[in-house]
């Protein structure tokens, strides 16, 4: 990088944590908010599924250890919220099940999914998944279900997955190997997801996974850098260390030329060819409905977060009412800022159609913004289209990784309220949620 793009980058960086730390003003709800439907626009549907078997280092999302009651309990409290936002006139073509690990109990889970293709317009539906429960006669209960299953690997060199505890969890490099060949082929698309930047890892371990990856032919590669936030960074440095070196914008590099034969859908995604369906929903969803416990909704303008400890969730649920207990709203600018890096992340906007979608004029909107990114060339622009360029691509990775790792300032005041016993939950989160305006963001 030369020095004006090493001054966009710090610059860029700076400025995403100001946004995040303005836009997450969350405020308590007395009561749970309506959601309402616009019939102009089009919604993406989020569900969590806050379960697994074991808790890795770098891991910020909300989740409990797995209990098969607790786990179908929470299952028929998912599928009574989905009727729910049903009767409120919602409809979604689309669906992004994450967790926890999704595939925790198959059978409850495919309830839940044929259910929603029941009620809504769903074309699609993209699951994640851990090695452990990739088996292919589960799998193959998802036939025409599931239509992309992403399968955390993280790393194929054993000395890592020894350090972070997935070893014996998940097995060897070979296993997991043997695992991802059986697998594949059952659903239409099946991706790999590896982490890159690791505190240690060397150029050398690097390009083993990407090889063996590349190796094993699934649909879909996504390599996510190492996101460190003040939920993970204890942890992350005492099962790996702490680098001297940071080599991310190196390796993002490496990464970039191996899959030069790839189609790129996004800045960390690559595919053996294109399709829209990939790892990040909110590039092609600007507005989504988030179900189930620690759900995030982009509604309108406004974060919604719905109850994060199960009792809790479980009661607005029985009550019938929206799950949603805190909010946070977000400026008309910062709205567009959002939009236009979820994006420009996946590498091209039309400027004509985004201002038609917001009601807005982007060149206007966000003029110092653009003519700092052009300046930066982190940018190109022909006619009404803007792309983003090599330099660019790795500069909105690192600002996608600033904004996944801000999210964890929300989490951060709601995950240890979400396994209180024998407290007020609302009276806890009354004390916390006030000074969360003051906090500044640090760089999920």
């Amino acid at each position: 990088m030369n020095f004006i793009q090493n001054l966009a980058l710090k610059y860029s960086h700076l400025m995403m944590q100001k946004s995040l730390a303005r836009g997450f003003n969350v405020e308590l709800l007395k009561e749970p908010q309506s959601k309402t439907p616009q019939k102009e626009k089009s919604y993406m549907l989020y569900a969590h599924i806050p379960f697994c078997h074991t808790f890795c280092p770098y891991c910020s999302f909300h989740k409990y250890y797995y209990d098969e009651n607790l786990a179908r309990a929470y299952f028929e409290n998912l599928r009574q919220e989905i009727r729910i936002i049903k009767e409120r006139g919602f409809d979604f073509d689309s669906m992004y099940v994450g967790g926890g690990t999704t595939l925790i109990n198959e059978e409850e889970l495919l309830k839940t999914l044929e259910l929603c293709k029941k009620l809504f317009s769903i074309k699609e539906i993209s699951c994640e998944s851990d090695p452990n429960h990739i088996v292919p006669d589960k799998l193959a209960m998802f036939k025409g279900v599931i239509d992309r299953l992403s399968c955390g690997i993280q790393s194929f060199d054993d000395e890592t997955l020894k350090k972070v505890a997935r070893y014996h969890k998940f097995g060897s490099s070979k296993e997991l190997q043997e695992k991802i060949s059986k697998a594949l082929g059952i659903l239409p698309i099946f991706s790999i997801d590896l982490i890159f930047n690791l505190p240690g890892q060397s150029e050398g371990q690097l390009l083993n996974d990407l090889n063996i990856a590349k190796n094993l032919a699934p649909q879909q590669i996504t390599t996510y850098p190492l996101m460190k936030s003040n939920l993970t960074q204890e942890s992350i440095a005492k099962a790996l260390g702490v680098d001297v070196k940071d080599n991310e914008f190196a390796f993002y590099r490496i990464i970039c030329d191996f899959f030069k034969d790839y189609q790129q859908n996004n800045g960390w995604s690559f595919s053996t060819s294109q399709n829209k369906l990939n790892d990040e929903y909110v590039s092609s969803h600007h507005e989504y409905l988030g179900v189930g416990s620690g759900a995030f909704s982009f509604l309108n303008g406004e974060l919604l977060i719905n109850a994060f400890n199960l009792n809790h969730y479980a009661k607005l649920i029985k009550e019938k009412q929206n799950a949603n207990i805190a909010r946070a709203k977000f400026s008309r600018k910062e709205i567009v800022k959002y939009v236009f890096l979820t994006e420009i992340f996946a590498g091209k906007i039309e400027v004509d159609a985004f201002n038609k979608t917001l009601n807005c004029d982007l060149e206007k909107e966000l003029f110092i913004e653009l003519l700092g990114l052009k300046t930066a060339k982190a940018i190109a622009q022909r006619g009404s289209t803007l792309t983003s360029t090599e330099f660019g691509k790795y500069l909105f990775v690192v600002l996608m990784k600033d904004f996944y790792t801000g999210m964890d300032l929300v989490r951060a005041v709601f995950r240890d309220d979400a396994r209180l016993k024998n407290k007020d939950f609302i009276d806890i989160m009354r004390e916390r949620v006030q000074p969360l305006s003051a906090l500044s963001m640090q760089h999920d």
